[in-house]
């Protein structure tokens, strides 16, 4: 296998909205807020749904993978029920090995409401359900060892059992990545992601806000000087600067594409990654790999939802 995900196995419900929806719920837009089952529901209450899909952050990237012809397989924690079955079938349906075994747990299979505002923004309200509840358990060590490389979201990483599970995971790859995922979660796990970053990942996803915080950095340019110091391949994307590849003092960078129709940018960040990681297990160059990850983003961004 070229590439293992693990990450939050996560129903995604689409649902366009007003600026006066997000406000009037106390939502910060272009933001993923954690929210329990109930909250979720009442949200969701007076919405119509446009779209469901077998979500979450890495597995958008390795549903991407899949669909450029590589051979990639994916862990990531669901009940056995109705969105349980929906989210293995869907992952299935894109010739994803789903690499785990679902069985009725105490708590439902996660969703994410992922609302849709006029200017394309995407505000994510997550009840993680069962996913967040992943363990060392659920992580088998020979489809580690088995896979080129593991990619992991910053989404899952928590204290206790997830950490466990990371841990397990790195312990045993050949070679690890990792997306920061969200502002929200580099903020609350700094010091954690900080550790991962310098000291265990390989590869290491994030854009400019992510990782301006995660360092404290006052310009760009300390995220530079920081990055090549650590000496891991970190790729950075900038919006309309586009994007950048680090590697000790190999500085590669690849402009946005413009005039694009811009629709909605969920999945931006999770498909630059599949079109990254793509050119690095084949052998492309680090520039043709920035091309790759800008094009499938370029792609994604001008429809609905995370799948090209």
């Amino acid at each position: 296998m070229k590439i293992l995900g693990i990450g939050n196995a996560i129903v995604d419900v689409l649902c366009k909205v007003s600026d006066e929806f997000l406000t009037k719920n106390s939502l910060t837009k272009s933001t993923m807020k954690l929210v329990d089952e109930e909250e979720f529901k009442k949200l969701l209450s007076s919405l119509k749904i446009e779209e469901t899909i077998s979500g979450g952050s890495v597995a958008n990237s390795i549903v991407g993978l899949s669909q450029l012809g590589n051979n990639v397989g994916f862990i990531g924690k669901v009940s056995d029920d109705d969105l349980g079955q929906k989210y293995e079938e869907g992952l299935k349906k894109e010739k994803v090995q789903y690499l785990y075994q679902k069985k009725k747990e105490p708590i439902p299979t996660g969703s994410c409401l992922i609302l849709i505002t006029p200017d394309s923004e995407r505000t994510m309200c997550t009840f993680l359900g069962t996913a967040g509840k992943i363990n060392h358990l659920d992580v088998d060590e020979k489809h580690i060892k088995n896979a080129q490389l593991v990619f992991l979201e910053g989404y899952l990483w928590d204290e206790g059992d997830p950490k466990n599970a990371f841990d397990k995971a790195i312990t045993h790859s050949r070679r690890v990545a990792m997306s920061l995922s969200d502002l929200f979660c580099v903020e609350r796990h700094k010091v954690h992601f900080f550790e991962l970053v310098t000291n265990q990942l390989d590869i290491i996803f994030a854009n400019e806000q992510e990782i301006t915080s995660l360092i404290d950095a006052k310009s760009f340019n300390d995220v530079v000087l920081f990055s090549k110091g650590i000496k891991k391949n970190v790729i950075i994307t900038r919006g309309e600067k586009g994007a950048i590849s680090i590697n000790s003092n190999e500085i590669i960078e690849c402009n946005a594409q413009s005039n694009l129709k811009i629709k909605d940018l969920t999945g931006a960040g999770d498909l630059f990654a599949a079109g990254y990681l793509h050119g690095l297990i084949n052998n492309l160059s680090i520039k043709e790999s920035l091309l790759k990850g800008t094009e499938l983003s370029s792609q994604i961004i001008q429809k609905i939802g995370a799948r090209i």
